[in-house]
């Protein structure tokens, strides 16, 4: 059987699913600050980020925690950052300084 929206009436699609996962990773970091920041980031703009940004998106979500608390929040992030799109998108977005 399908899972169904939250109204309870229509089936949701693989994209939806993908959302809804890519939300809740991004809302249970580990950190009470990751939580913010990522999952502030991706509460706002999941619902309507096409399939190729969700893909991008949840690749970056793979990163330990270490990795995208160091990037985030460093004045000065390590080196060359493979997302450092999404992560001055997400700095952008809290109002913070682009990274580097």
């Amino acid at each position: 059987m399908l899972p169904k929206d939250m109204a309870g009436e229509l089936p949701l699609d693989d994209l939806e699913i993908r959302r809804r996962r890519a939300l809740w990773r991004a809302t249970h970091r580990g950190t009470k600050e990751l939580d913010l920041l990522i999952g502030g980031y991706a509460t706002a703009l999941l619902p309507g980020m096409p399939e190729a940004e969700l893909e991008r998106f949840e690749t970056f979500l793979h990163q330990t925690e270490t990795e995208l608390q160091a990037q985030l929040l460093a004045a000065e992030p390590p080196g060359d950052i493979p997302f450092a799109d999404i992560l001055n998108a997400v700095r952008a977005f809290h109002g913070l300084k682009p990274a580097g």
